[in-house]
């Protein structure tokens, strides 16, 4: 078998580690560490206390977990056209500018919308190709009439 076809589908060899498999490294740390957790905290937490910046970076990241996301309570517009999307994207700049929600969360709307906005075009390039359909159609019957 060559190099090339080694993660092919339905190859076998190319399945990786099964999913929630521990490495050996990780694994050997565990057995090390297996009924010293609260000794370490609580030396951690100590250490915290006396000052130590990596104790304290350490017990900070724990104690105040970073929200990956949050909900979003913004009001958009359904998406039917184009102005829709004028309407969408100026609320939320608007919100983005009121701290109401962070740059991140603006930029995957912002993303979202131009999902919206390639439906709107396509649906717009759909029906101008039947228009030019019947167009032709018309002129076709038009010629025949003519001749």
């Amino acid at each position: 078998m060559s190099k090339r076809n080694t993660f092919q589908p339905g190859n076998s060899l190319g399945k990786g580690r099964p999913a929630g498999s521990r490495n050996k490294a990780a694994l050997a740390l565990e057995q090390m560490l297996e009924g010293e957790g609260g000794a370490i905290t609580r030396k951690a937490i100590q250490l915290a206390k006396q000052g130590n910046p990596m104790a304290l970076k350490l017990c900070f990241e724990r104690l105040i977990s970073v929200a990956k996301e949050r909900p979003l309570a913004l009001e958009l517009p359904k998406i039917r056209t184009v102005d829709d999307l004028y309407k969408a994207l100026d609320a939320i700049m608007q919100a983005a500018l009121e701290g109401r929600i962070t740059s991140e969360q603006a930029a995957n709307l912002t993303k979202a919308l131009e999902t919206g906005r390639k439906w709107i075009e396509t649906e717009d390039l759909v029906r101008r190709m039947e228009e030019m359909k019947i167009a032709i159609e018309e002129m076709k019957n038009n010629e025949r009439r003519a001749a």
